[in-house]
């Protein structure tokens, strides 16, 4: 695999998805999510990428929002415990479905309820920002970020 910093090649394209990301926050802020679920789809989507730049920024992100240790030791088996609301629960089985849209049929049913917890806005919001954060998460794998202690 190259080792090519795709942003420093295309500056353009960079900001154009960091334009795109900065409007999905605004629809994320209108659709009244809270951030710490914001960053708990952003953590749940670089989990499944194996995004370790964006795990350790989202991570410190959820942190400074007031998110725990506890929860975020526990979101790569969210479905199993009884630390995420329902609210929580259908965003992260929500992120789960949109990156792993190629697996389509074959991804887990976790139990969480999506339509009637989340408002159409809210679902909206869920999907774009689980888009967006899957084309961070290449670009940053696919540049080879460095990610150190």
């Amino acid at each position: 695999m190259s080792h090519v910093n795709i942003g420093k090649q295309y500056p353009g394209a960079y900001q154009a998805l960091m334009q795109l990301n900065n409007t999905i926050m605004d629809s994320a802020a209108d659709a009244d999510l809270d951030e710490r679920l914001i960053e708990l789809v952003k953590i749940r989507a670089s989990q499944l990428n194996g995004c370790a730049f964006c795990l350790k920024l989202h991570t410190q992100d959820a942190i400074k929002h007031g998110e725990t240790a506890d929860r975020l030791a526990v979101v790569p088996a969210w479905w199993e415990s009884q630390y995420f609301t329902e609210q929580e629960r259908a965003a992260l089985q929500l992120a789960e479905q949109v990156t792993l849209l190629s697996d389509h049929g074959k991804i887990p049913e976790r139990g969480a309820v999506i339509e009637g917890v989340l408002t159409d806005k809210q679902i909206a919001a869920v999907t774009w920002i689980t888009i967006v954060i899957n084309s961070w998460n290449r670009v940053a794998v696919f540049s080879h970020y460095p990610v150190a202690p």
